[in-house]
This record gives structure tokens, sequence and C-alpha cells, in this order.
């Protein structure tokens, strides 16, 4: 093909050509010769318009993504608060215990144990049994060989260990007794007076008793404890138990004794933990106010426009929900003609007029101090279905990972970012991969015969001129 030809064929393509260059070339405005890459380079990015739109499309999918996911976040967070001070082993169950006096007693209480003030005596602590050998010089010293060690268990079977074959020293003795499974700790303990044995069991109070014999005379064991039950009474009866840490004597309390003081009563007064409930109140608060101001920035414009979200149903939804359920009025408790805590301003928490909260922790500490169980009543119900149960309800709405609205709508949201990424990846490969291949034939074509136009040129100006010189002649 002659170098016209090739540039007709240009010409003619219906594809998006930059003539700019090839005229520049052809009339000598400019250095000769096409920049290949730049203009098929400009050709496609002009035949790609679609795609960016579709790619434009795509970041406005990923910036909802984005910000839907926090709100969830946020949502969900709130909803945590709810479900907690909704439970009963949450935070307005939990329970403290005082002591009147904390060097005989002291007790922690399960959530949800019987308030009230109870009465404790401490007669003996449980004590565990233990003995200890008579000295030798060191844990190495050679034992004589054939001397036996008795260890009987309480209620169990004797065990018998002869020195020798293996059993040669202390060390080798102390071995011996713990691997055999006898309920009890051997130690050798070393000090000035030489290397002993001591012997105690695994096991507070009678149960854990035993009894130790030797023979052959070169040492023998000494009592250090017996085992015995600790003695007490609750509320006036008594109680024996192997362990200083005492459960089951009130339900839910535990008991940890430190001394015996016979004849001293010990007030324990289990109440609920105010701590606790106020730290979980707050937080509360916090995080309402961090869901209810993520949703309020859609809605602000600061000078760049609007959130994202600022059309979007469900976040306008959300907004009107969460202000709707702060309106919430509690019904007294049963048999209760009234409460003290009906709403939430009873508790010190009021509504700003940007929608968040604000907390007077002098009012809600008087609340919880004062008439606790009307706060409980606020929040759990009768049954709980009080103001937690509310809320958590209508927050599930919106981040249940099954149905929310959140989830729908993420989903929504993914399945239109797949389907405009399936429509970008065809494009590329139907339209601009072939569109580039051809551009870059033709152009690659029409630079091939600019290069070889001026020859041309030059033989036709040739020929021309012949032709003249004949006419003349």
């Amino acid at each position: 093909m002659s170098s016209i030809s090739a540039l007709n064929s240009l010409l003619g393509s219906s594809d998006p050509i930059d003539l700019s260059e090839i005229l520049q070339a052809a009339t000598g405005a400019s250095t000769p010769g096409i920049d290949v890459t730049s203009a098929v380079n400009a050709s496609v990015t002009a035949a790609e318009a679609p795609e960016t739109n579709w790619e434009n499309q795509q970041s406005t999918l990923q910036n909802q993504t984005s910000a839907l996911t926090g709100l969830q976040t946020d949502a969900t967070n709130l909803d945590d608060d709810m479900q907690s001070l909704n439970s009963l082993t949450g935070p307005l169950s939990a329970t403290t215990v005082n002591s009147s006096n904390s060097s005989v007693v002291t007790g922690s209480a399960a959530p949800g144990s019987a308030l009230g003030n109870n009465i404790v005596v401490v007669n003996s602590l449980a004590t565990t049994a233990s003995y200890s050998s008579s000295a030798v010089s060191s844990s190495s010293t050679d034992l004589p060989t054939g001397e036996t060690i008795t260890i009987t268990p309480s209620g169990g079977s004797a065990t018998t260990i002869t020195t020798g074959a293996g059993v040669n020293t202390l060390s080798d003795l102390e071995h011996a007794i713990n691997t055999a499974g006898l309920g009890v700790t051997a130690t050798v303990i070393t000090d000035a007076s030489g290397a002993r044995l001591a012997i105690t069991s695994n096991t507070s109070g009678s149960a854990g008793s035993f009894a130790i014999t030797s023979s052959g005379g070169s040492f023998g064991f000494t009592v250090g404890n017996t085992g015995a039950n600790a003695s007490l009474t609750v509320n006036g009866i008594s109680v024996s138990s192997s362990s200083n840490t005492v459960t089951g004597a009130l339900p839910g309390v535990t008991l940890n004794l430190q001394n015996a003081s016979p004849g001293t009563e010990v007030s324990l007064d289990v109440t609920p933990d105010t701590s606790q409930a106020s730290a979980a109140i707050n937080q509360f608060v916090s995080d309402y106010n961090t869901l209810i101001g993520a949703v309020n920035s859609q809605y602000s414009d600061t000078g760049s426009g609007q959130g994202v979200l600022a059309d979007d149903p469900t976040v306008e939804n959300l907004q009107n929900t969460l202000l709707q359920a702060l309106d919430y009025t509690a019904s007294p408790a049963s048999g209760n003609s009234s409460t003290t805590v009906p709403n939430l301003s009873s508790l010190g928490i009021t509504m700003n007029t940007n929608g968040t909260l604000s907390i007077d922790n002098g009012t809600l500490s008087s609340a919880l101090q004062n008439n606790f169980s009307d706060v409980q009543n606020f929040f759990q119900g009768s049954a709980l279905n009080g103001f937690a149960n509310s809320m958590d309800q209508q927050l599930t709405n919106f981040t249940s990972p099954a149905d929310g609205a959140f989830t729908v709508e993420l989903q929504s949201i993914s399945t239109e970012n797949t389907s405009l990424q399936t429509d970008i990846t065809n494009f590329q490969t139907n339209v601009i991969t072939p569109l580039k291949t051809q551009l870059q034939s033709e152009y690659s074509a029409a630079e091939i015969a600019l290069q070889q136009l001026p020859a041309e040129i030059k033989d036709v100006d040739a020929e021309l001129g012949n032709n003249n010189s004949s006419s003349n002649g």
C-alpha cells in the first residue's frame, strides 16, 4: 500500500482519530512523524468515557459503604449497651459485699444475689494437714537402705515407699511421693540445720487429713498441722467448711475467711454495685452520642456539601428511631402505684438541641443510691421489657446480621458494585482492548506512510518536471 493509501485508510476510519499530528507532519508545521503512543492513548481515553462514569459510581458506592459500615458499628455498640443493661447478669444486677470487719471476713457476690445484711461469726479457720521430717545433711545425702515411709490419706489406703533401689536421697524421696498420686505434695527445705522434707495435703480441711509413719529410725516425721474444717455461723446457723473460701452458705455469695474471732459478729451487707451501674449508663449515653453525631453529620453542610448518605432512607429512619426512642416512659414496678424513675430525665439524662444527650451524674448517683430498684425497673421493666429492651428491639431492626437494614443495604451496594465491575471488565475486554490494538496498527501504518511521503512527493515533482520539459521542446 502506498503512503497516500495508508493515510486515506486511517482518515477513513470510524474510530476517534486525532488528526492534528498527522496534518502537522504532512504540512511540515511541526517535527515530521506521529507520536503513536500518545495518539493511541488520547483516542483510548476518549473512548473510555463510559468506563470513567462507572468508576465514579463505584467510588460513590465505596464511600457509602464506608459510611454505612461506620454507622453499623456505632449502632451495634449502642445495641450492646442496651443488651447489657437488660441482662440479669449485667451491670444492673451486679452486687457488692461490704464487711464491717474485713480483717475477719470479706465477701463477693454473683450478679443477681439476694440483697440484704448478713451476720457472720468465724470461730476457727480451716487448716491444711502437714508433716516435716527430721534433718539430714543435704538433699543429696544418702539415706539408709530399707527404711520405709508409709502415707495413709484420710479414708484411703496406705502407700509405703522404701529407700534404696532408686530412692537413695531426700530428693529421690520427694520425687517418689509427688509421683505416687497420694493427694499430698512433698518439698525439700534446706536451711542452716540441714535438709528436711515437708509434706502438705493438697486439700484443706478434714478431708485432706493424712498420717505418716516411718521405720528404720534414721529419721522420723512430726506433725505440723492437722487437717480441720473451718467453723463459722451465718445468720445464726452453724456452717463447717473444708476451705476458708466458703460458698453455698449464702446463695451467690462467697465468704473469704481471714482470721478466727470467736464471738465477733461481722456484718456483711450485699448491695447493688452502683459504680458498675453508673459506668454502664454513662457508656450508653456516650455511645448514643457517637451514633446520633455520625447520623447528624450526614445532614450537616460544612462547606463541602452534605454526607454521602444524606438521601439514604435507612439513615433518615435511624435518626427518627433514635430520637423517638428517648420518649420512653416506664410503668411502675409490679405492686407499686408510682415510680421515681419514669423517664431518662429523672436519671439526669437530657437531650441537647442537636439530639445528643447530656448526663447529670449527681442526679444519676442520687437515683442509684436511693431508688436503685426504680432505676432497674426503668431499664428492665417487670420482665426484661423496659427501656433497654425497647431500644434494643428497634436497633436490632438495623443491626441484625441476617436481615437488618444495614445488612440489606450493604448487600445491595455490594451487588451493584459487582455489576459495575463486570461492566468495566467486559468493556475493557470487548471494546477498549480491540480498539487499542486497531489504533496501534493504524497509527503505526500512518507513521510509516508519513515517513515515505516526502520521497513520493519528490518523485511526483520530478515526474511533473519531466513532462513540462517535453512540452516546451
